[in-house]
């Protein structure tokens, strides 16, 4: 983990961010006739905004200033990046510049050998020749383009362009899709160059990262050459959950990371957390996206409460992350002045805060290790992050800091004989794993990598089974055996290995032949051979991935048999806080400040219609904190009131009570 963070970084990427979109069709007419310096310099003042993403070119193709690399949009007339630029610079904003590469609409209709091909030679995306014009148009619907053959030229043109003829503090490229291999002319000539077997898909898909990674190299290498500091973000490439893709580094030519999360609609508020941990690994700025919209990109109109922008952005800085908002720029040009007072008066606060969280990284002796599977992942966080048990984030093979004490290991294959090796060595020097469902399992889910007191049996016998508690890991579970939704693993415990808790299966799977009752079949009375729960010494392993089970269905005894269980290894976390599930927690370390900051957030995100929103902020009360920290602490104060705080000295650990918590405090550790 990069804990140690250089003065010189701290005004490397600005806190205060907007993304403002500007996909504007043909078909408008006047396009940016109202654009107004005055307007524009109001609504950044008014939103207190020190950075904003502006566009140059669009997912329409269009251009926003006068181009020879590619088209300015029809009915503009005037040099719109230009005075958006100067407009920006006068009042000390800076300035990134937008260009579209993966959706390009005209250019995909002018161009289709540009266009990403499936193996079978369909368009991947939108394809124009299997819709009648006339039909409704779906949300999000473009043709993706390839930047691996001709159309490489085209983006290095627009970006030399833009470099050569603006002022611009940074480059923003759009859309760099790595979910699958390409199979168009240029990518199929290329692979048969490199005698890759494009039939493979593994294959396919590794020459494709190459690719990819080999374009972004020479336009990152053109715009520090022409714009020497300038920053660079490729976005696309900071997904955590596809293919492996993580670990490939796709974001290596990236100079800062952007993390795109809308949480209305794109997997809720649990979901920045954990990328933010995983991306502070990388070393450089991290910074979060959210929206303005109640849904997501592109809804003109839409309006999420400044109240929500408020938790949204505290909880930002609270994860050591920039704060990014995005917007959509009428046709016209016009600002629209609401948007940014709603976005000031979340960035009013952020002034307060930001200090105490960038640059700085969350800091545990706790950490989850990073299996790439979305939902093992993202259940695994969430059990952690609503029962406020700070952790960190690490990836397989990546090496133990010493710091660790607890390793975490989500229900999906993650190991291989290396980085088995690694956990391995950790438990031999006295760290404790609690492993979940297959995580101790090789890629082919045939044997175990770890030794955790078992020999692993197979897959389970039937769809569903049941788990009931012993008293060691009973707290707030039921007496009797509770549901799983998807059955465990089974595997059968050595002597010496002590069993936490007990399968019970059902009499028989449902079927039309065999079935009892509306849904499942109920369990047997006796318990299986196989248990739900063992442990060896400081290794505990849950047969069902648990987090999958919580991500999918929720069930509220299944992050609790978790969190008993983590209990019983996690003995002295640095950090230990009991608020509602809504709670969060975090300790961020600012070594160049010589302190920790514990953040603490609260507000309740409920489902309203097909978006999650943030409402009703109640406040808490008497927020009792503790922490165990490294250093002799000199001075403990609240943020952002600046308020001193009795803490309360033990022996290994200092304790606080917080009065009164709305949204968001902090209180800083300096030592």
């Amino acid at each position: 983990m990069a804990t140690n963070i250089g003065s010189q970084q701290r005004d490397y990427e600005r806190c205060r961010q907007v993304h403002l979109d500007f996909h504007t069709s043909e078909h408008m007419p006047a396009v940016g006739s109202r654009f107004d310096k005055k307007n524009w310099q109001e609504a950044l003042k008014l939103g207190r905004v020190n950075l904003i993403n502006i566009f140059g070119k669009c997912h329409h193709s269009w251009c926003y200033y006068p181009t020879k690399a590619g088209r300015m949009h029809p009915t503009l007339s005037h040099d719109l990046l230009g005075a958006q630029i100067e407009a920006c610079h006068e009042i000390d904003v800076k300035v990134s510049t937008y260009i579209t590469v993966g959706w390009s609409a005209n250019d995909a209709l002018a161009h289709p050998e540009w266009i990403h091909r499936n193996s079978d030679g369909s368009i991947c995306g939108y394809d124009p020749a299997k819709v009648k014009m006339d039909d409704a148009k779906p949300i999000v619907n473009w043709s993706l383009l390839c930047p691996v053959g001709p159309y490489h030229h085209q983006v290095m043109a627009h970006v030399e362009e833009v470099c050569r003829m603006y002022p611009t503090d940074g480059i923003w490229l759009d859309i760099y899709s790595m979910t699958h291999a390409c199979y168009c002319d240029a990518c199929r000539a290329g692979m048969a160059a490199a005698g890759v077997d494009a039939s493979n898909e593994a294959a396919a898909m590794t020459w494709r990262i190459g690719a990819l990674l080999e374009h972004q190299g020479k336009v990152a290498a053109l715009v520090e050459q022409l714009k020497p500091g300038a920053t660079i973000y490729f976005n696309g490439t900071t997904a955590t959950n596809m293919n492996g893709l993580y670990k490939h580094a796709l974001y290596q030519h990236n100079s800062k990371n952007d993390l795109e999360d809308l949480p209305t609609t794109w997997g809720g508020y649990n979901k920045f957390p954990l990328r933010a941990r995983l991306f502070h690994n990388v070393g450089r700025p991290v910074v979060a996206m959210s929206g303005k919209f109640h849904t997501m990109w592109g809804e003109f109109g839409g309006f999420k409460h400044r109240d929500a922008m408020k938790y949204e952005a505290a909880c930002m800085i609270a994860n050591g992350a920039r704060c990014n908002f995005g917007d959509q720029m009428h046709p016209d040009g016009h600002m629209d002045l609401s948007t940014y007072a709603n976005i000031g008066h979340a960035f009013e606060y952020v002034e307060k805060i930001e200090a105490y969280g960038v640059p700085g990284v969350p800091v545990s002796n706790l950490a989850l290790l990073h299996s790439e599977n979305g939902e093992a992942d993202e259940g695994a966080a969430s059990m952690l992050l609503e029962t406020q048990t700070e952790f960190e984030m690490i990836r397989p093979g990546a090496k133990i800091d010493d710091r660790i004490d607890v390793l975490v290991i989500p229900g999906a294959p993650c190991l291989d004989d290396a980085a088995a090796g690694i956990v391995s060595a950790f438990i031999a020097r006295g760290g404790k794993v609690l492993a979940m469902g297959a995580g101790v399992l090789d890629a082919s889910r045939e044997k175990c990598l770890l030794d955790v007191g078992a020999e692993y049996l197979g897959a389970a016998a039937y769809v569903n089974d049941y788990t009931q508690a012993a008293a060691t890991v009973g707290e707030d579970l039921p007496a009797t055996p509770f549901l799983n939704y998807e059955a465990a693993p089974r595997f059968a415990p050595k002597p010496g290995t002590e069993t936490l808790a007990a399968i019970y299966e059902p009499y028989f799977d449902r079927t039309y032949a065999k079935y009892c009752s509306h849904q499942n079949t109920p369990n047997r009375t006796e318990p299986a051979a196989h248990p739900a729960a063992m442990r060896k010494e400081n290794v505990i392993v849950t047969a069902h991935d648990l987090g999958t089970a919580y991500h999918r269905h929720g069930a509220r005894v299944h992050r609790q048999l978790f969190l008993n269980c983590l209990k019983l290894l996690h003995t002295s976390p640095m950090l230990e806080t009991r608020m509602p599930s809504a709670g969060r927690a975090t300790l961020i370390h600012q070594p160049h400040e010589n302190r920790y900051v514990a953040h603490l957030t609260y507000a309740a995100p409920m489902k309203r219609g097909r978006c999650e929103i943030i409402e009703d902020i109640v406040p808490l009360t008497n927020v009792n904190l503790t922490v165990r920290l490294p250093e002799k602490i000199k001075r403990v104060y609240e943020v952002p009131s600046m308020a001193p705080l009795a803490a309360t000295p033990g022996a290994e650990a200092l304790s606080l009570t917080i009065p009164r918590l709305q949204c968001h405090t902090a209180v800083v550790f300096e030592y």
